[in-house]
């Protein structure tokens, strides 16, 4: 996977453009893996996969999504028994699984990651909608570029929404503080993985212009 390279530091550069290679590794040819080989995803490639992650841009730079790598054992035991039924087979046999989360006391951070605005976190400490609307809606988009980012590393991803979050929680993240979002089976394509591929709405079903 390749891209045209280009210096971000200067003013006006253009920007890299990823070849048809790359295209079709995170999207055209992309899909949601529902099995895979025994190959283990090692903690090296799974700390890859956040390194990636979290470059992507998020709204005041707020980061609230939280990422639990679960391990074959005990720990996985203890997911797959709040995943849906259909999905269990699938969570307890991946190399590696991950649950994704929202940090609903993101703003600690403000200071840290927002340094030209610290105040913002005063901001999101004394509005729980406006914090608990940030948090949600950008732990979704960090889920998203999670998903790529499996992809970048040469991984197959498979998102899934199957489960019982509020069992999860009380599991994993028993402070209240983080509320999962998306379990996601890591690992190399097994055998019959993928499902036919489904159609996508057209242009014109979607795209207006003004």
């Amino acid at each position: 996977m390749t891209a045209v390279p280009c210096d971000g530091t200067v003013t006006g550069a253009p920007l890299g453009r990823l070849d048809e290679k790359a295209k079709h590794t995170l999207f055209t040819g992309a899909r949601t893996a529902n099995t895979f080989t025994a190959t283990p995803v090692t903690d090296p490639e799974l700390t890859a996969i956040w390194e990636l992650t979290r470059w992507a841009p998020t709204s005041a730079n707020s980061q609230p999504l939280r990422v639990l790598f679960v391990h074959p054992g005990d720990g996985r035991d203890r997911l797959v028994k709040h995943m849906s039924e259909g999905n269990r087979a699938k969570t307890a046999t991946a190399p590696a699984v991950a649950v994704l989360a929202a940090d609903t006391r993101f703003h600690e951070h403000i200071p840290s990651v927002l340094p030209y605005k610290p105040e913002l976190k005063d901001v999101f400490a004394g509005n729980d909608d406006l914090r608990a609307g940030t948090a949600s809606f950008n732990a979704t988009l960090q889920a998203g570029y999670f998903i790529l980012a499996v992809r970048a590393q040469g991984l197959a991803a498979g998102p899934m929404g199957g489960f019982d979050a509020t069992g999860i929680d009380a599991e994993f993240f028993p402070g209240g503080r983080f509320h999962s979002i998306l379990v996601v089976n890591i690992g190399h394509p097994g055998k019959d993985a993928w499902h036919a591929r489904l159609p996508r709405l057209h242009h014109d079903d979607v795209v207006q212009w003004a």
